[in-house]
């Protein structure tokens, strides 16, 4: 995609508190041309805000923990920096116009990548959404595979038919929900009282199912962009996603709640370990982490498996990988470090993949820091997090 010279000095600040959609948030950002600038809450955008004097946009989700939600957020930046653009996104909740700042814009998620460009340049005042297909395409070989943004499209227009009969079966699960209680000749009152529960059940998973499809559609869109062919990014989505499943299968043993880090990284491991072949070593203090630190750790660990066994230690009979971590309770902090030794001389790579963004994004998801280190004798991750945002009590990505 291209866009005009002018757009290079637009700076957006994304405020997203879910990993995957915030990268996703990001790229549609960077492909419309201009600067993405992330924050994971509406603390640590407003002081990016009171940092910076080139932030043009506020890109943000209304539903995120801290002390203020994304419309509350939205109202103070157009007080305090009414010149900035805002648009707001949610998969649950839709504002009304009387709720949302003067000139803001809504989307609702999963969100439309074309439609949110075009809406991004709107706003700032340029020309319409110009599309360079050689440079979107994913390079898939020349026997009828579709290029990597038709791939996209189709995946999202599923996405968006899924989600639209799961809220037709939700809808009748409600009415023959009710048909049944009839049947049963439960009383008016108690009745009244099951049908108040069955809307907050309906609405909490339909929630769930629209962030989860948001997630998923993200997933398919960023391992399309980067897949060398058609069978890279299917192997890739189909990993990612089962990541994914994995940390919502170990979520729903504890209800949602806070889960063990040492549980959670076993559950992450277990697919690349060859049957329990002892090649990845775990060691560290066991620790409640909430569930969004779940999904984000599970995700980031798949990402680090999967590259160990495609090109570092564990694609070597003699390789293994370390995963330890410390927790310092007096400095509220833990590290923790993924270290690979036995493999293949290690490179630096040439460019940035999904994988070492999501690497990398783990860090500012869990207000911390993240070191890639690529020593020829092995590759090294550490992450340095404060124990106050692993254990935030969080839901599901909202």
């Amino acid at each position: 995609m291209t866009a005009d010279s002018s757009l290079k000095s637009t700076t957006v600040l994304v405020v997203e508190d879910e990993m995957v959609l915030r990268m996703r948030a990001v790229d549609i950002v960077e492909d419309a041309g201009f600067t993405a600038v992330e924050a994971v809450n509406a603390d640590q955008a407003l002081l990016i805000l009171e940092q910076r004097s080139d932030i043009s946009m506020l890109f943000s989700d209304i539903q995120m923990p801290g002390t203020m939600d994304g419309l509350m957020l939205a109202h103070a930046v157009n007080e305090r920096w009414p010149d900035i653009r805002i648009i707001l996104v949610s998969g649950q909740i839709t504002p009304t116009e009387a709720e949302k700042p003067p000139e803001s814009k809504f989307f609702g998620k999963p969100l439309e990548v074309v439609q949110m460009i075009a809406e991004l340049q709107k706003m700032v005042g340029v020309g319409a959404l110009t599309i360079v297909p050689e440079l979107n395409e994913v390079p898939f070989d020349a026997s009828g595979n579709q290029s990597g943004l038709s791939q996209l499209t189709h995946t999202e227009e599923v996405l968006t038919a899924e989600n639209d009969g799961l809220r037709l079966l939700l809808e009748q699960a409600a009415i023959n929900a009710r048909a049944l209680l009839k049947q049963a000749g439960i009383e008016a009152k108690e009745r009244e009282a099951s049908d108040n529960l069955q809307k907050l059940i309906m609405g909490e998973l339909h929630h769930r199912i629209k962030n989860t499809l948001a997630t998923v559609s993200a997933i398919a869109g960023q391992s399309l962009r980067t897949a060398p062919t058609l069978v890279h990014a299917q192997k890739a989505i189909e990993s990612r996603l089962t990541a994914l499943g994995r940390a919502h299968d170990l979520l729903l043993q504890v209800h949602w709640a806070n889960a063990s880090l040492a549980t959670t990284v076993r559950s992450a491991i277990e697919p690349f370990d060859n049957q329990g072949a002892g090649r990845i070593s775990i060691i560290g203090p066991d620790l409640s982490i909430s569930s969004g630190a779940v999904i984000s750790l599970a995700m980031t660990l798949n990402e680090l498996c999967t590259n160990t066994t495609k090109f570092g230690a564990l694609s070597v009979p003699a390789g293994r990988v370390s995963i330890a971590w410390t927790v310092d309770e007096g400095a509220g902090h833990l590290n923790l470090k993924w270290m690979e030794t036995g493999g293949p001389a290690v490179n630096v790579p040439t460019r940035r993949s999904f994988g070492t963004r999501m690497m990398e994004s783990l860090g500012n998801q869990l207000s911390g820091r993240v070191e890639l280190s690529y020593n020829p004798s092995g590759f090294i991750y550490q992450l340095d997090a404060p124990l106050s945002a692993l254990r935030a009590k969080s839901g599901p990505p909202s």
